[in-house]
């Protein structure tokens, strides 16, 4: 695994996406394919993201480290922190073109394509990681809460768990 090419995925994947699970279609197209990382590292690295504390980009590190130990971690953690940066030095002259219609029609078109490429990659996650109906009732179950927006991620996760092993018994 080249270190340079894997740092610039995590970091292109940074520069091309809002936060927050922004990168994760970017990061699945790119490390999927080269066999360097496999679906379940994605569950696993959101659900480790989204129990620990801070930004929820931060799953991004624990992919890091599932896929290439404490290198992959540090080079995720440095790839994620560059844009940002980037980005603070370019907001002073932003306010300037900030009010031009294609300034306003990009940023659109941005997040859009990124809520519809998190989607598809939402939907490859899931049929890969839901393997009959009880696990499809599962994710329905925690999807409904979660879209309900009352119930803490943590608090799904954990029902999650316990239904897994009530029904699978693992």
């Amino acid at each position: 695994m080249n270190p340079w090419l894997y740092f610039w995925y995590f970091l292109s994947a940074s520069l091309f996406s809002t936060g927050g699970l922004g990168n994760l279609p970017f990061l699945n197209a790119d490390l999927v394919s080269r066999g360097w990382a496999v679906p379940s590292d994605f569950v696993t690295a959101i659900a480790v993201g989204n129990l620990s504390p801070g930004p929820t980009g931060l799953w991004s590190v624990s992919l890091g480290y599932l896929t290439l130990g404490w290198t992959g971690a540090c080079l995720a953690l440095l790839a994620l922190s560059l844009p940002p940066l980037l980005i603070l030095l370019i907001s002073a002259s932003y306010s300037r073109i900030e009010h031009q219609p294609i300034v306003q029609d990009f940023t659109r078109g941005l997040g859009l394509g990124v809520v519809g490429l998190t989607l598809a990659v939402s939907w490859n996650l899931a049929s890969a990681s839901v393997v009959d109906w009880k696990g499809f009732l599962i994710m329905l179950a925690a999807l409904g809460m979660a879209l309900s927006r009352k119930i803490p991620v943590v608090l799904i996760l954990i029902l999650a768990a316990i239904a897994g092993y009530l029904i699978y018994g693992i």
